[in-house]
């Protein structure tokens, strides 16, 4: 795969070759197992252990904070590893309906009608967990842990494998030893699946090759996570999850997500100014800051099962590697290395998967040769429409910045329609509701939003009664 000469197929028939996979994440583990497919070998290096079990990996900070699994990133496992939701099922992984199963506002509340969509919201770890065992069951995939990628080898041509430097003490060194020499894994085709930070903009330009330009949009939100056990009632409804979603006239967000052991993740999350403090006290009386008291109430009495751990690198960032430049052949990018949202919409496990579907599918297209570019391009469409969302929400918000932000003339008129879109959807279980949830779920494109029936609904139809309070109970067990 090259933009230029030396392009290597790595279509349905191309074996004999080593592919190695710079992080063993979600995005990193699925793309090794499409990988698997083409090649002889599959090395996944992991700068970390990977632990046996379902535990928070120590190099990925935001694996203790809330995670869901959206329908299309379901439907992708299922896809890449048959029966693999079933088997997320099995293993204790909550199912929450949407809207049905959760109390949730928006600027007003949502109506608790019958679900259109599902989600899970188990813990990332858990997820992480399932796959690897898939994963790594196939003995074309091998591991290696505790080395740290720092370089490319190859030139602006071709990429020829990655630079390794085993892991010890601060920086890749032994206590008081000097700094360990590299080693060169060679490989016929890398990918970066090393997360928001990813260095390969640098590894790029150390062999002579042009990095990718980035787009960014960083609202400065953080947020803060702690576990608890319900000692209630839910909460005193029969619901399963809570959310308040934050706009720009109310940037407070937060809520309780269900976890597989029985226990609840509450997350919290302001702007920059108002990030959530981690101590107890500061975390509990920050949720009075929310549009209702219900959880602050909660919070009082629920009991803590691990301290409030904070996150702030919630920045929306995108590297245009779909774009041509002067880059080698055998380098890809995917997962939060390609593009990464705002955690607060819950997009980045599906897109994930989502991107291992593309890839799939793009390496076995009997019409079209795997060139580096094509893929590339691939793997940036399977990202697009989350960013459209993440980004498009975060760039209305109070204090936004980055070289993103500003919007174009066209954007307006789409702006003005998707406001009207979700003055409807909170209310209206028949049809802007199932389609705008559909494509905020990533199961259906944008466009679906202007289908005939839906943009009449949204251009001539009123703005549907929603509830005046918390609706504690849904409406379907309502009668």
């Amino acid at each position: 795969m090259n933009h230029g000469r030396e392009e290597t197929s790595w279509g349905r028939h191309s074996k004999g070759r080593h592919a190695v996979v710079i992080g063993g994440s979600l995005a990193g583990l699925l793309a090794a197992h499409v990988l698997a497919g083409h090649a002889d070998r599959v090395t996944v290096v992991e700068r970390d252990r990977l632990p046996e079990g379902p535990e928070p990996r120590s190099g990925v900070p935001q694996s203790r904070h809330a995670h869901v699994l959206l329908e299309s990133g379901q439907l992708a496992l299922d896809s890449l590893l048959p029966g693999f939701t079933a088997e997320l099922r099995a293993a204790g992984a909550p199912r929450v309906g949407m809207p049905e199963d959760m109390v949730a506002w928006s600027g007003t509340w949502f109506r608790r009608t019958a679900p259109t969509s599902h989600i899970h919201t188990g813990s990332r770890a858990q997820v992480e967990q399932l796959v690897r065992r898939r994963v790594l069951a196939n003995p074309v995939i091998t591991t290696v842990e505790s080395a740290e990628a720092v370089g490319l080898a190859g030139d602006a041509s071709r990429v020829r494998g990655v630079l390794l430097r085993e892991r010890g003490g601060t920086d890749g060194t032994a206590d008081g030893a000097p700094p360990r020499q590299p080693r060169t894994l060679a490989a016929d085709l890398v990918v970066d699946a090393s997360g928001r930070s990813s260095r390969a903009s640098r590894w790029l330009a150390a062999i002579g090759a042009e990095p990718p330009q980035e787009e960014t949009i960083d609202t400065g939100q953080a947020y803060a996570s702690r576990i608890y056990r319900n000692t209630s009632a839910h909460l005193g409804t029969e619901a399963l999850a809570y959310w308040f979603y934050p706009n720009p006239s109310q940037t407070y967000a937060g809520g309780v997500l269900p976890l597989e052991d029985g226990n609840h993740l509450v997350a919290l999350a302001g702007l920059r100014g108002q990030e959530p403090p981690t101590d107890d006290a500061g975390f509990t009386a920050f949720a009075a800051r929310l549009p209702h008291p219900f959880l602050h109430e909660w919070l009082l009495t629920a009991e803590p099962q691990t301290p409030a751990y904070g996150f702030r690198s919630t920045a929306n960032l995108r590297r245009r590697y779909d774009r041509r430049g002067r880059r080698p052949a055998g380098f890809l990018a995917t997962g939060d290395a390609l593009c990464t949202f705002n955690p607060i919409y819950g997009q980045g496990m599906s897109v994930a998967a989502m991107s291992a579907v593309a890839l799939r599918d793009a390496l076995a297209d009997p019409r079209r040769r795997p060139t580096t570019l094509r893929v590339q391009r691939a793997l940036f469409d399977a990202s697009r429409q989350a960013w459209d969302i993440s980004a498009g929400a975060d760039r209305a918000m109070p204090g936004a910045v980055g070289n993103a932000v500003a919007s174009r003339a066209v954007d307006r008129p789409v702006g003005w329609y998707l406001d009207r879109v979700q003055q409807r959807y909170v209310g209206d279980p028949v049809l802007v509701g199932p389609v705008f949830r559909s494509v905020l779920t990533l199961t259906r494109p944008l466009t679906a939003l202007f289908a005939p029936r839906v943009a009449r609904a949204v251009l001539f139809g009123p703005v549907a009664g929603t509830p005046s309070a918390p609706p504690m109970r849904a409406e379907t067990t309502d009668g």
